[in-house]
């Protein structure tokens, strides 16, 4: 038997938005007699701007019932992404192959229930990932694959487009990360720029092992349009993928091959593919590129080969579902961007100053943002518009500090620092933060350990807190999640850390809350050097290191040997900074743990959970520690009058996060 040359008949889901491009290509190819435009499915009837030549084409919301009618063999699916798996199932079932608009899934499973659908009725599903058409991917992947590149070390990824803020409100999916409950994931990632992934992953071979992501929003939207992601393959390179909506104008988005002998540019858009050598020279090719649905209809008629079916789109849904599953988009202070209005003050652009830049460094360096130090992924507090903490929450640190984020500089709003970060005398003192001395047998403070009967001893115990993510960011706080791990990689407990600064009076109040839970499945023993037989050497917990250069330096309600161990709700450190200008420091806790301070040795205070005994957590633990920021040398009296206003004015919110609200 022949192979047929009839038309194959197509009907088109969704000929609005991208569905245009589809309308043209059918004319295209209907022009061609390859295909037969046989029929429009929409959920609002469509009006035609292009010309057909069997009249008016039939048109259903019902897509299953369109495709049964019109005995269509091809249904193209482009439709808000969460509906796509409901729409390629219907139409693979009702005896359709599909060509599947990108991203193929909201999800892992939505992906597995069309592949569920195309296994039980043995058609064809290929994923409009028009990049995989190109010529040059498979040139590229030779290239990689012979050596002539050398070793391959990563491949960087790089795209900044321009979008209007309506862009954005084009539909009511635009932006969203779901709707009405179900997943959308219509980021700058997963949608605009899903073929620089996409292709990225087409070009190697293996499982994914990991994917990091970083994800901001310009405009105020659920989803990201800045965002950038690493993934790692098993036995393979490294990819990293940095795109904005947020330049000005268009470039052309990359991939860039780095080799140990040779470099590779893939520009996708262009078919481009230019090779730069060691040794200087240059050779650039452009490639044809085939069409998805041509080479579609060539599987049904012919048995070739799919250039992308669904199977090839696994991995890409496996980073979908990484950006899915992250925090919630952080958004970009409005500081960091310029924002053009038109006459009415409505905004229409929304710019990040040199971002096109910044994501050629990520290819170059294959980087994230805020490994390259992006100005909106640092955080900065501020208050009444000014700065007055700097948090680090990637620190580069060696191991026997036992490395964890902290807060430094820490500044009055005169600019006085009020920290110290690893001072000659304890270099594992880092800022204001959270540290524990014994947390399950690991040392997360930082420098020797105490053994019982045999004193300090460097032990290879240290443990470190690591990021996960921050859920609130903003100029006067954030919200984060870390989790503390010990030696060996073991993970002991989780925590949310909650800071949030606030003005209070003349001065201004850092508000620290963190909740601790205890991952080990058994009770978890917070020790300290006290409970082994060091008196007074109870520290763990909320502490502040002051600058040791300060001078003149005093405490509150009393002196050091009167502070130290106390358990009432404030006490107060003022000195003298090497410029000659004073500060006041003034604790006050919402619970009633002993301090920990010193005073002559080092100017340093902080809590003391395990101050003569073990404290056991079952679940969780909860602590929170205010600290008033003052210039200037306040007395007694004043001191007493604002720890008393701050302690009287300290509030629980229902959902455990923290605030100072000033007295009105």
């Amino acid at each position: 038997m022949g192979v047929s040359t009839d038309p194959v008949k197509v009907v088109l889901a969704g000929a609005t938005g991208h569905g245009r491009h589809h309308l043209d290509d059918l004319r295209r190819l209907a022009a061609t007699g390859l295909v037969e435009p046989a029929g429009i499915c929409d959920v609002r009837p469509v009006q035609l701007d292009v010309e057909f030549g069997g009249g008016p084409l039939p048109q259903s919301a019902d897509l299953g019932e369109l495709v049964a009618a019109t005995g269509a063999e091809i249904t193209i699916v482009c439709t808000p992404i969460h509906t796509h798996a409901d729409l390629a199932v219907t139409a693979l079932r009702a005896g359709s192959h599909v060509l599947l608009e990108k991203p193929p899934a909201a999800s892992p499973e939505a992906h597995a229930r069309i592949a569920a659908a195309v296994a039980e009725t043995g058609l064809a599903c290929q994923v409009g990932f028009q990049s995989l058409g190109s010529r040059a991917v498979p040139a590229l992947r030779e290239l990689m694959a012979s050596g002539a590149l050398g070793r391959v070390r990563g491949i960087g990824g790089a795209g900044a487009w321009e979008r209007p803020a309506s862009y954005f409100t084009r539909s009511s999916w635009a932006g969203r990360r779901r709707l009405h409950g179900a997943d959308v994931v219509d980021g700058a990632l997963t949608n605009p720029f899903a073929h620089a992934v996409a292709t990225a992953l087409a070009l190697v071979d293996g499982p994914i092992e990991a994917v990091e992501t970083e994800l901001y929003h310009a405009h105020p939207i659920e989803a990201d349009d800045t965002s950038c992601l690493r993934v790692r393959i098993a036995g393979g390179p490294v990819i990293t993928i940095a795109v904005s909506l947020c330049a000005t104008g268009r470039s052309e988005p990359y991939l860039v091959v780095h080799g140990e002998a040779a470099r590779a540019r893939l520009t996708y858009t262009l078919d481009e593919l230019r090779v730069e050598r060691a040794d200087g020279s240059v050779e650039t090719t452009v490639h044809e590129r085939d069409g998805l649905l041509e080479n579609l209809v060539a599987h049904i008629r012919t048995g070739a080969e799919l250039l992308v079916p669904l199977s090839r789109t696994e991995t890409f849904t496996q980073v979908l579902d990484a950006v899915r599953l992250a925090p919630e988009p952080l958004p970009i202070a409005e500081r960091h961007q310029v924002v053009e209005r038109d006459g009415g003050g409505a905004v229409t652009h929304r710019y990040l100053p040199g971002i096109a830049e910044l994501t050629a460094r990520s290819a170059a360096e294959l980087a994230l943002y805020s490994e390259l130090g992006a100005p909106w992924t640092e955080v900065e507090l501020q208050v009444a518009g000014a700065p007055v903490a700097a948090y680090e929450w990637r620190p580069d640190l060696p191991v026997t500090d036992s490395p964890r984020p902290y807060l430094h500089p820490v500044r009055t709003l005169g600019g006085v620092t009020v920290t110290e970060v690893r001072p000659d005398d304890h270099v594992h003192h880092l800022g204001a933060g959270v540290a524990i001395a014994d947390l399950g047998g690991a040392n997360f403070w930082g420098g020797r350990t105490y053994v019982k009967g045999r004193g300090p001893a460097w032990l290879d115990d240290h443990g470190r807190q690591r990021h996960v993510a921050f859920t609130r960011l903003a100029d006067d706080g954030f919200t984060e999640e870390l989790e503390w791990i010990g030696p060996g990689d073991r993970l002991i407990a989780r925590e949310r850390r909650t800071v949030t600064a606030r003005p209070v009076g003349d001065a201004w109040a850092l508000d620290l809350a963190f909740t601790l839970t205890n991952l080990t499945g058994s009770p978890l023993e917070v020790n300290s050097s006290a409970t082994k037989g060091r008196p007074g050497a109870g520290y763990g917990g909320f502490f502040w290191r002051a600058p040791g250069a300060s001078t003149g330096r005093v405490t509150f309600p009393g002196d050091e040997e009167a502070v130290h161990g106390s358990r009432g709700r404030w006490v107060a450190m003022a000195g003298t900074g090497p410029d000659g200008r004073d500060w006041t420091l003034v604790f006050v806790q919402a619970s009633d743990d002993p301090w920990f301070v010193r005073v002559a040795e080092y100017p340093g205070v902080g809590q003391a959970l395990a101050w003569d005994r073990p404290l056991v957590v079952e679940d969780t633990l909860s602590r929170r520690v205010v600290t008033v920021v003052a210039d200037g040398r306040l007395d007694g009296p004043s001191v007493s009058a604002l720890a008393a206003t701050v302690e009287a004015t300290i509030v629980e919110t229902a959902n455990g996060e923290t605030a100072i609200r000033e007295r009105t």
